[in-house]
């Protein structure tokens, strides 16, 4: 079944948290959107997704008008399988965590290039430096060609990355993200470090691939969702899967040790003794307890709701978590853990 998604963000000076949380959680139950949406002091940031287009394109013209927000950039996608379990609303003090709250993006268009003009400056232009402001783990997966890799651990550590590098206040800089949120609070950081002629991508890697799949950006875009990553046609990533053991995008072929299930993950766990060769974290503890015995792999919850979904498993099927609890399928659908007397 084909799943629309689209991943937006929009910076607003915004009061009445509870009430806009309750307000989105009811529009998105009526349209049947599923998603993970970031709210603040300073806006919204989501990515969400529906089974249908009409009901995703509903939920997009409620969100500009609850918001006023007609200037919202949407970059839209497909999944052929449901990028989210469920819809969540977050309340945080940043949208985008940057240790920098309170620090808004002026109105209107800060040095943004559109994905032509981006595309134009890397290909007819050659003094300048580029930097992706994205974590190591999603550099290593997919980046533009010629982009320096700031090797961070978390998008706070930017600012001291750019201070270390000594580049030229002259220089030409060009800074890009997944769908653009983390350069409007990164360029002005690199203007207040004192550069001025620094340009960020419209929209992000998102946008981009829309419009120039197979040019200058290379590899995959990893997204914070189900679907990990997205390849050149914004299509769900084939290659990656969440390591099972850390979360991050993992690629290394496994046959696990304990319940011969074949996965995936990620190189770093697939060098470590206590995960190397194993498909989870509950065959890793098993094996480390009882090494050489052979045992069942355990079921996961978002497993277990695709299998009720699609008619695999019984409406009342269950996973045993612990000798005390075990995961079942609530009205809603959805996967959730609870003593196994309530069962």
């Amino acid at each position: 079944m084909t799943n629309y998604v689209s991943a937006f963000f929009y910076f607003t000076r915004l009061q009445n948290l509870e009430q806009i949380k309750a307000d989105l959680e009811r529009t998105a139950l009526d349209l049947g959107i599923r998603g993970l949406l970031i709210l603040g002091p300073e806006g919204i940031n989501t990515t969400c997704a529906a089974e249908s287009l009409e009901a995703l394109d509903s939920y997009k013209t409620w969100i500009k008008k609850y918001f006023n927000a007609e200037a919202i950039v949407f970059k839209d996608s497909r999944s052929d399988r449901p990028p989210f379990r469920r819809y969540k609303v977050k309340i945080r003090e940043e949208i985008v965590t940057t240790g920098l709250p309170g620090v808004m993006p002026p109105e209107g268009k800060n040095h943004h290039l559109s994905p032509e003009e981006w595309n134009r400056v890397l290909k007819e232009e050659s003094d300048f430096v580029m930097i992706d402001t994205r974590n190591w783990y999603e550099f290593k997966i997919g980046t533009f060609k010629g982009a320096l890799n700031p090797d961070i651990e978390k998008f706070t550590d930017f600012p001291e990355y750019i201070e270390k590098q000594g580049i030229s206040k002259e220089k030409k800089m060009l800074i890009f993200c997944t769908g653009g949120i983390r350069c409007e609070k990164g360029i002005l950081e690199l203007q207040n470090q004192g550069y001025r002629d620094v340009y960020q991508l419209e929209g992000g890697i998102l946008n981009y691939l829309e419009k120039f799949p197979n040019d200058r950006f290379e590899g995959e875009c990893f997204v914070f969702d189900h679907r990990v990553a997205v390849d050149q046609n914004l299509a769900p990533s084939k290659q990656y899967v969440l390591c099972p053991h850390c979360g991050q995008p993992g690629d290394t072929k496994v046959v696990c040790k304990r319940c011969d299930h074949e996965d995936r993950i990620c190189e770093s766990c697939a060098g470590i003794e206590s995960k190397q060769d194993t498909c989870s974290k509950n065959c890793a503890h098993q094996w480390e307890l009882n090494p050489g015995k052979k045992g069942h792999r355990q079921l996961l919850p978002f497993e277990l709701e695709h299998k009720v979904r699609t008619g695999a498993a019984a409406l009342d099927a269950t996973i045993a978590v612990t000798r005390k609890k075990v995961t079942r399928i609530n009205e809603q659908g959805q996967a959730v853990t609870v003593n196994s007397c309530n069962t």
